[in-house]
């Protein structure tokens, strides 16, 4: 498909696309680290996988990684080849069809607007933290939904403006606090000479449950990289910028885990942290060092992280939206642009509105901020395991379709699927007490519903010219097939 740019003045429809050749290499990757949040997952997710995997935390972890590798691989094959706002879902469609795709996307949807909701108030829950540290005033309820709102409202008003931005501002953020957290582990591990620990080494205390625990809540460490696909429309020369992205940030990512795990282990053999009754291990690692200014910057960085993070999931998230709205599988008030700021703005307001409905809710409920990130987290959890599943699935067929299909290929998709299934199996069974057993029937119903709304606006007769023309003008989509 093609379209014409030579007009002398295009029409103002054609103007309410997203931006064609937009973006850099350097603000796509901005993209992917704002919604994998490295310093935000270094400061609460690891502590907590090694709180449950003691001194097998690295080799679980390993697993995790090399399943991760089998993933990326699917949307790296996918995205040499096809590029636009839709991201999973449009890969999911390409390889098996309309319906699948719809599924992919609001799984996808599900991933990005669960997750908004869940990294927000882990952001409030870090300057709240620092609020009660400097002030000595102890949380409440109300300052913690206050906080998250704030979050939320400032991250949307940045997504509305502009992307180049968001892009910006994340990468800014993300490098900036990885830099505190790494120093301190840095002077730490000199500090208490902490580099061989052997019953590390030697996998001391292996057990299963905590091997369980690792291998399912680990996949939240790495989920995100792919996000960087729903700026298929943006990127500039998408189909080679965007598998640069994704190569060049999950395996180095993932080593930095891994280094950051055995060190902190090593950490709390040297110190007697217990890693689970401790609210900011960075802070409290730097205040042994007597370095409590380190500690509040760390605790600040993770805050921000997660800002960032809430920041990159409201774009992904608008785009997916953006895209299926152009594929009338969703209203198609969201398939148009900003006139003047070219961003998805009706899925942004949406999504912020919804990241704010539900911690709130759950907090007025009287749930604590940190079971409330707890419940979320499991539920974008959910979103991500399935869309990478049915992405990983439809690649075959894709590939054989474009007669592109090699064995290698078939392997790499077959494994990535039988891992995908184990860990979604580990994540509902055994059963879970309440109220983690009815997450995933929660989950489902979301997915249903929103399968049911697509079902709603394709039955409709096909959209005005004047819709086709927003969605499908060359700022709105940079490649299809």
């Amino acid at each position: 498909m093609s379209f014409s740019t030579s007009h002398a003045s295009p029409d103002p429809a054609a103007k309410r696309g997203l931006r064609h050749n937009y973006l850099s290499f350097i603000e796509d990757t901005a993209q992917t680290l704002g919604v994998m949040a490295p310093t935000g997952t270094l400061g609460i997710i690891l502590p907590l996988l090694i709180a449950k995997g003691g001194n097998t935390t690295w080799i679980t972890f390993s697993i995790t990684l090399i399943a991760f590798s089998l993933i990326l691989f699917c949307v790296y094959r996918f995205s040499q080849q096809y590029a636009s706002a839709g991201a999973i879902a449009s890969f999911a469609d390409a390889g098996l069809g309309r319906w699948v795709g719809v599924i992919a996307g609001w799984c996808y949807v599900g991933a990005m607007g669960f997750g908004v909701a869940s990294v927000a108030p882990s952001s409030a829950y870090y300057v709240d933290l620092v609020i009660t540290q400097i002030t000595g005033t102890p949380g409440t309820i109300m300052r913690g939904a206050l906080i998250t709102c704030a979050v939320i409202v400032v991250a949307a008003l940045i997504a509305y403006r502009d992307i180049k931005l968001s892009t910006k501002l994340m990468l800014a953020i993300e490098f900036a606090s990885l830099a505190a957290v790494v120093l301190i582990i840095a002077l730490a591990m000199f500090h208490n000479s902490a580099w061989i620990d052997r019953p590390q080494l030697r996998l001391e205390g292996a057990r299963l449950p905590g091997f369980q625990y690792a291998l399912v809540f680990g996949f939240m460490t790495l989920a995100g990289f792919e996000s960087v696909t729903a700026l298929g429309a943006e990127a500039s020369h998408a189909k080679r910028t965007i598998p640069r992205v994704i190569l060049s940030c999950l395996i180095p990512i993932g080593v930095l885990y891994l280094v950051v795990i055995y060190c902190l282990v090593a950490l709390a053999r040297k110190n007697g942290m217990i890693f689970d009754q401790l609210n900011a291990p960075f802070d409290t690692i730097a205040r042994s060092m007597n370095l409590v200014s380190l500690g509040y910057v760390s605790s600040l960085g993770v805050a921000l992280s997660y800002f960032a993070c809430t920041l990159g999931s409201m774009n992904a998230g608008a785009r997916v939206l953006y895209s299926m709205a152009c594929r009338r599988q969703f209203a198609p008030r969201f398939g148009v642009a900003h006139p003047v700021n070219a961003t998805p703005y009706r899925g942004i307001v949406l999504l912020a509105g919804t990241g704010i409905a539900i911690p709130v809710t759950l907090l007025v409920l009287r749930l604590s901020l940190s079971d409330c990130i707890n419940y979320v987290t499991q539920l974008t959890s959910y979103g991500f395991i399935t869309s990478y599943f049915l992405v990983c699935l439809s690649l075959p067929f894709y590939l054989y379709r474009r007669k592109a299909l090699r064995v290698f290929d078939l392997i790499i998709s077959v494994a990535a699927l039988l891992i995908l299934t184990v860990v979604l199996g580990l994540s509902v069974f055994p059963v879970p007490d309440a109220p983690w057993r009815y997450l995933p029937y929660l989950f489902f119903l979301f997915v249903l519903s929103g399968v049911g709304i697509s079902w709603r606006y394709l039955r409709r007769d096909s959209p005005t010219n004047e819709e086709m023309t927003e969605c499908n003008s060359p700022e709105g989509i940079s490649s299809l097939v």
